[in-house]
């Protein structure tokens, strides 16, 4: 028997799709890069369909590529000729949230579906992204998703309390835990989120939620240096207790993307514009205080302007220019690169960067944005007509400078298959080597994402 012939047998054919019934959208994660379509899909519908999918592919070396909202931009998604992928899209839905503020959701559960059923209880669901409506709870723990809250509540991985993970071989490791401490042996949580599917497939997840706050004050800010922008971001966390954003942006990505949006905000386009968020409890003080923030900056020679929203609709507005997503229709190939490295540095590096990037390609659109707050920078380049060949050499200017700042090649986005043959730029190889340690010993055959995350062996 085959390996498709047993899943069908095992699983039913409506749960395993495999020649004409596989659709385009299996191809590829958001980065474009996919090549081909898996051999099958299989879409299981229970944890118990996972482990049983597994222990199938497992018996026939089938290598298996877990699949979610297929938002990333790293290729971790992607199917080699031959593979089969997993999809958790039918494995979605929010089984608890208790008084203990806490989520239990499966995998396959959209983050905004997440979002707004902890909303309609009073909670906040930390983790946020612009992505939201289409990404998934076990993707964002596959990648320890970052995003735009990280200042406040921390990465994903801040967020989780406990979850559930099926190994290579089927077995169930369920490690549901709902409390903050406990302190028993290994955390093997830890162990699945970042590993972008290669060690186990994550199928339920219990997420710390926060109290949701009663409003927010959003301001846009308009700043000539960077070292502006740094001294302000020193100012808001002293004195803006429930700070929640600070989203920088410099002048060409603000330029291109107001332009986009037809919305036109100040006189000129700054150097640098941020947005500040805070969340607050919604009294005439907080907005008091914010409104008296921003004017000590201005005394203190920090702002040349700023806005604050007087509404929900000019939040958005705000918001919807950091967010970019036209860029990738008006700029189709565009490579959205990902660093990360000590706040004090992005500048620097965001000008080392771009002139490197127009040496090589001097008519290349290059931009960046980011969450300053927590040190992570995005790098926007476009070049016409863009190739494979174009790609490696983008990242290999960039991750080349990433090694002399002693950064990190990826700050949220992953590895998946396009940083792999950078990973040495950020990580030692004693590091390096112990990873393919751990992948052997909880996937001996190696059917789990292959390819993906830990360089081949020299």
């Amino acid at each position: 028997m085959t390996v498709i012939e047993d899943l069908i047998a095992a699983l039913g054919a409506g749960k395993v799709l495999t020649g004409e019934s596989i659709g385009e959208r299996y191809r590829s994660d958001a980065s474009m890069t996919g090549r081909f379509l898996p051999l099958a899909v299989l879409r299981p519908s229970s944890v118990e369909d996972v482990s049983i999918a597994l222990q199938i592919c497992d018996r026939h070396r089938q290598p298996v590529v877990p699949q979610g909202g297929l938002t990333g931009l790293a290729g971790g998604a992607n199917a080699r000729s031959g593979d089969i992928a997993l999809s958790l899209e039918r494995l979605s839905g929010i089984e608890q949230i208790d008084t203990a503020a806490t989520m239990t959701v499966l995998a396959g559960t959209p983050l905004e579906v997440a979002q707004r059923a902890a909303e309609e209880r009073g909670f906040l669901v930390p983790i946020d992204l612009g992505a939201r409506g289409s990404c998934q709870i076990g993707g964002n723990l596959a990648t320890n998703a970052g995003g735009i809250r990280v200042i406040r509540h921390g990465v994903t991985r801040d967020n989780v309390l406990g979850l559930e993970a099926v190994l290579a071989d089927g077995t169930v490791l369920s490690s549901l835990n709902r409390m903050t401490k406990n302190n028993t042996g290994y955390d093997l949580r830890q162990l699945f989120i970042g590993s972008e599917g290669t060690l186990g497939i994550i199928t339920r997840v219990v997420l710390r939620l926060r109290p949701l706050p009663a409003a927010r004050l959003t301001a846009l800010c308009a700043l000539e240096t960077y070292g502006d922008v740094v001294s302000l971001l020193n100012s808001a966390q002293r004195d803006l207790p429930g700070l929640s954003a600070f989203e920088a942006m410099w002048e060409n990505y603000f330029r291109f993307n107001a332009e986009a949006l037809k919305l036109a905000f100040f006189d000129r386009t700054p150097p640098f514009t941020v947005i500040i968020e805070e969340d607050v409890a919604g009294s005439d003080l907080d907005r008091e205080r914010f409104e008296a923030f921003l004017g000590k900056a201005f005394e203190d020679g920090l702002l040349a302007d700023a806005l604050i929203a007087q509404s929900e609709k000019e939040a958005r507005a705000f918001w919807s220019v950091r967010e970019g997503h036209l860029m990738d229709q008006l700029l189709p190939g565009l490579v959205n690169l990902d660093v990360s490295m000590p706040i004090g540095q992005l500048g620097d590096f965001a000008a080392d960067c771009e002139t490197a990037l127009r040496a090589r390609f001097p008519a290349a659109h290059v931009s960046f944005f980011g969450h300053v707050g927590d040190s992570n920078l995005h790098v926007a380049v476009w070049i016409d007509a863009a190739g494979e060949h174009d790609l490696h050499e983008i990242d290999a200017i960039a991750y080349a400078l990433i090694r002399q700042y002693q950064g990190s090649i990826s700050a949220e986005h992953g590895i998946g298959t396009l940083k792999r043959d950078f990973l040495d730029h950020s990580r030692s190889e004693a590091e390096i080597n112990v990873m393919r340690r751990i992948k052997a010993a909880v996937d001996p055959n190696a059917i789990l994402n292959p390819a993906k995350v830990i360089p081949p062996d020299a």
